[in-house]
């Protein structure tokens, strides 16, 4: 395949479709394949519904009209395709990786530089192998400054994702114990976050780091950084409160967010420093930070009836719930209630990581406990306050008989758990 043909075919399309129920006129479609679906199935469908060009790696969905583009990959070309776009842009570029948090501090980011600069930032999660080549090829002319969040569940993903978009800056939000089935350990989720400074080295690019957080801080040793967080920072940004919503300082400016938990306060001042570093006045920052309002059950504050929810029900390791758990339980609140779910993709320290779970909730007297999920389910321990149910209907069930009133709840728990579900009976 000519890179230079295929790219200028981009050029005459209206942007990238992938799926032929999103089909947008013009649009430059890609036949991707899995493991249970095979996308030049429908490449002619989405010729009919009005794709330009349809890009197809098998030879039998090739027409000789001119309509579809044969290659040898379909996924593989839409990655070097979003590599070559990006190489033509020439903009800078900010990649983003870590355990936790990643979306959250993305959409900061987003917000603060978005007061300056013409941005654009990956939509949602889509953060892998295909979502990074899109987020790149989502970018145009006009885009000044590119956000681009990184996820990966197994050694070498980032380094893969580096590879394709060329950051310029990174910024790694933290180490945890997620995606323990695909990294193995911990060690293992260091070694393949740690592949963006591998690039961010090679390339002799900077990185921004939280001045307080040990492990980033040895692990970026002598490569060029920007720091914030403590006094010996380039940017210093204090926490003023925690009581609900997190209150900030940055030179002397107060700043009001609508995140709650004091994990989200690294992601708060990394959006800060990043903003500050690309010159962002101080009340633009502010401007920035204060208009993101949290959704998709990240960080939420959900008032209903007379209870008030905590809903954090997007994902969950056990690092997250932990850090979870730890703001729950310095809540000034008279009646607090947990409802949390199993977290996914943990491999044999799936029992494990659940017990330390449910011990840690006894020991510390967090208020009732509702677990529902396999895992859960299985752990060992006599409390009066824990609960355990191993479906959500269950659960259901017993919130309806028993619904809380004028109570604080958290609601954490992995993706496919779906916990947002049980709002409904509360």
């Amino acid at each position: 395949m000519d890179i230079n043909f295929l790219y200028e075919r981009f050029n005459e399309s209206s942007g990238i479709c992938t799926d032929t129920r999103q089909i947008k006129k013009d649009c430059l479609y890609f036949a991707l394949s899995g493991d249970k679906f095979n996308g030049n199935l429908f490449a002619q469908e989405a010729l009919d519904k009005g794709a330009r060009f349809a890009v197809v790696d098998e030879e039998e969905f090739h027409k000789s009209t001119g309509e579809t583009i044969l290659v040898r990959n379909s996924l593989t070309s839409l990655q070097q395709l979003a590599q070559f776009h990006r190489k033509q842009l020439g903009i800078q570029i900010i990649a983003l990786t870590g355990s936790n948090g990643k979306t959250t501090t993305k959409e900061l980011i987003n917000a603060v530089l978005s007061q300056k600069y013409f941005t654009t930032a990956t939509k949602g999660n889509l953060n892998n192998h295909i979502g990074v080549p899109l987020t790149l090829l989502s970018m145009t002319a006009d885009t000044q400054i590119g956000i681009v969040e990184m996820g990966a569940n197994h050694l070498g993903e980032i380094e893969m994702l580096t590879d394709i978009a060329l950051p310029d800056y990174g910024y790694i939000t933290n180490f945890g114990k997620a995606h323990l089935e695909g990294f193995g350990n911990l060690d293992g989720v260091v070694k393949g976050k740690t592949e963006l400074y591998d690039f961010l080295r090679k390339e002799d690019k900077e990185i921004f780091v939280n001045s307080e957080d040990i492990r980033q801080m040895n692990n970026s040793e002598g490569m060029k950084r920007i720091t914030f967080g403590a006094k010996d920072s380039n940017y210093i940004i204090t926490l003023v409160e925690n009581s609900n919503q997190l209150r900030v300082q940055f030179k002397e400016i107060d700043i009001q967010s609508n995140l709650v938990g004091q994990y989200n306060f690294a992601n708060i001042a990394a959006a800060i420093a990043i903003g500050a570093y690309f010159d962002v006045q101080p009340f633009q920052i502010k401007k920035g930070i204060e208009s993101y309002t949290p959704s998709n059950n990240r960080s939420q504050i959900v008032s209903k009836g007379t209870n008030t929810i905590l809903m954090d029900a997007y994902n969950a390791n056990p690092s997250s719930m932990m850090a979870a758990l730890e703001n729950f339980k310095n809540l000034k609140e008279p009646n607090k209630m947990m409802i949390l779910g199993d977290m996914f993709e943990l491999g044999v320290d799936a029992a494990s990581e659940h017990q330390t779970i449910v011990e840690y909730i006894s020991e510390h007297s967090l208020g009732k406990a509702y677990l529902v999920g396999i895992n859960f389910f299985e752990t060992e321990l006599d409390d009066e306050n824990i609960q355990r149910f191993k479906t959500v209907e269950n659960l259901k069930k017993e919130i309806e008989r028993n619904p809380p009133e004028h109570t604080a709840i958290l609601i954490k728990a992995s993706r496919g758990m779906a916990l947002e579900r049980i709002v409904e009976f509360l």
